[in-house]
């Protein structure tokens, strides 16, 4: 018995590892490019340019990525600005693997969601940067919450696109 489930298994691995699969890559699919890799960049470059303004305001030197409280008079001013922009490098990775995976699949999806990720972050950090907000609830007053619609649009596409490719649904 144990002989023959171990060759059962050995020719059903040789059928898989000998499949290949051809990538039809949508006609829409340059909007997932422009949407989910190059507007994040240019959020991030926006944000960066804020946490520079912030950085001259504040007198807060490179190579201190954040401010020490005690020794920056608004430490936690600009770390606030910092953190909202830090965030993005945080889920930016995901996010771009999810939406080029699963924009083969459902790529105007994943471009809605690319465009509601970067402007979400925008305003994200915005919110978090309002001293005048509560800080635990600051990142979300100004329209942040708008990201988490574009985050989990790609992955729910990611997901879809895993499923089609497994031969699940």
């Amino acid at each position: 018995l144990r002989s023959s489930i171990y060759t059962s298994y050995v020719a059903a691995s040789q059928r898989t590892m000998n499949e290949s699969y051809t990538i039809t890559v949508p006609s829409t699919y340059g909007y997932v490019i422009l949407t989910c890799v190059v507007a994040p960049t240019i959020s991030s470059m926006l944000m960066g340019g804020v946490v520079m303004k912030a950085r001259k305001a504040m007198n807060v030197p490179y190579p201190n990525l954040y401010a020490t409280p005690g020794h920056h008079d608004k430490a936690d001013a600009f770390n606030r600005v910092q953190r909202g922009h830090q965030s993005l490098f945080e889920s930016i990775s995901d996010f771009r693997s999810m939406a080029l995976i699963g924009g083969l699949k459902h790529p105007l999806v994943c471009s809605a969601s690319g465009l509601l990720f970067s402007v979400g972050y925008y305003f994200f950090q915005k919110g978090y940067a309002d001293t005048s907000l509560e800080v635990a609830t600051a990142r979300y007053k100004k329209g942040g919450q708008i990201k988490w619609l574009g985050f989990f649009g790609v992955l729910g596409s990611c997901i879809s696109a895993a499923g089609s490719v497994g031969g699940w649904w």
